[in-house]
């Protein structure tokens, strides 16, 4: 007899609640991460979540590289690549594994010396002479009363400050004020200014100071027809009468360019200005037999408007090179741990931190600095100027 052949069917209990409750979780997790995300994402960049290794790896990258990466699926792009390649795999892999740059040796000293990061500026662009073996330094901090003050060489200021009668610029932006000239370092001085001083540490002075190239830069900028305006709000006295010490200078300075900003409406630009603390050979140029104070740009690399700056302060350096060779230190950007890096260039998409020559150079290699940064100056904003007018025409039409 053949046995019956039984039916086995394998039942499986699933409890609806705990589906429901399963999918729900699921659906709630996305909506989350979907929200964090966005959340992330929409922060101002200098709030978001960031790792320096990667920005480090992928500063490091030349833009060709990514054009060749971009090329590997689209040969179009690979055919805009230079005949020579500039990416040098070697390179970054000794950085990426040692943190040393061969064309910087300070890395060979970084991770050894207590603090000495906070001296990682870095060259964007670099001006005739300039490398990483003589990069712009800051003075040391004054004393929080400058009662000892070196008397001042009047017959110095006197005559190189004496107003030259100039032909009528060709442009004007009339009554309106377009540039903030300012001084968040107001007390650096310039040992010609100081009777009897030669310590370069001791170029500091509660008049005799950069506020005098302020004056120059801004007349100068004026007798191009680009309305300037100078504040000589003393922030060193500021800080004094506060209690804060040196380093909290920026911290002063901000409120002196938001209210600038808020009360004059027709300000595009805002420009700090501060000297350096090397000696002259390292800032001084020769141009066609003259001498002039050379100029360094600092651009803050942690402002959430470094793209934008970066742009003006680079044109403005291919411009001097060209009309002033060697007027130039170059383009510096600054933001290491323990840096401002900032310098109140967030506040607008066009500000620049302009360092006119050092503590040697004499008022008269100053002034023809101003006026040379101010020709060049006013042609990229009249240049500005006609390709806002020309865009906004065509607008209308």
């Amino acid at each position: 007899m053949r046995k019956k052949r039984r039916n086995r069917q394998i039942v499986v209990a699933v409890n609806g609640g705990n589906a429901l409750k399963g999918m729900f979780l699921f659906m709630t997790s996305l909506i989350v991460i979907f929200v964090l995300s966005g959340v992330l994402t929409s922060l101002r960049p200098e709030l978001r979540l960031s790792s320096d290794s990667l920005h480090g790896i992928a500063g490091e990258l030349p833009g060709d590289a990514f054009a060749h990466l971009l090329g590997m699926e689209n040969h179009y792009f690979a055919s805009e690549l230079p005949e020579k390649d500039s990416f040098q795999l070697s390179r970054l892999s000794l950085k990426l594994a040692t943190s040393i740059n061969m064309e910087d040796p300070r890395s060979f000293l970084g991770r050894e010396l207590p603090g000495f990061a906070q001296y990682d500026t870095e060259i964007l662009l670099a001006g005739q002479g300039t490398d990483y073996t003589n990069m712009p330094a800051e003075s040391p901090p004054p004393s929080k009363v400058m009662e000892k003050e070196k008397e001042v060489n009047l017959a110095e200021i006197e005559n190189k400050t004496k107003k030259e009668e100039t032909a009528p610029p060709k442009h004007s932006t009339g009554s309106k004020k377009v540039v903030f000239i300012y001084h968040t370092h107001n007390t650096e001085s310039y040992l010609p200014l100081l009777k009897g001083e030669t310590n370069p540490d001791n170029a500091r002075h509660s008049k005799a100071n950069v506020t005098l190239v302020g004056d120059m830069f801004g007349k100068a900028l004026e007798a191009q027809g680009v309305g300037a305006t100078v504040d000589k709000t003393d922030i060193q006295a500021r800080l004094n009468k506060d209690g804060l010490n040196y380093a909290r200078s920026y911290d002063e300075s901000r409120p002196v360019v938001k209210s600038a900003l808020a009360k004059n409406k027709n300000l595009q630009y805002t420009i700090d200005i501060h000297r350096d603390s090397r000696r002259k050979k390292n800032t001084t140029a020769d141009i066609k037999g003259k001498s002039y104070a050379r100029v360094a740009i600092v651009v803050g690399k942690k402002s959430a408007n470094f793209e934008e700056n970066y742009k003006l302060a680079s044109e403005l350096h291919k411009l001097m090179e060209k009309k002033y060779p060697g007027l130039s230190v170059g383009v510096l950007s600054k933001g290491s741990p323990g840096d401002n890096g900032v310098y109140n260039q967030d506040l607008n998409d066009r500000s620049l931190l302009l360092e006119f020559g050092g503590v040697d150079n004499n008022l008269e290699e100053l002034r023809r600095a101003s006026d040379a940064v101010a020709d060049v100056f006013s042609e990229l904003y009249w240049d500005a100027d006609k390709v806002s007018s020309q865009s906004g025409e065509k607008k209308k039409q």
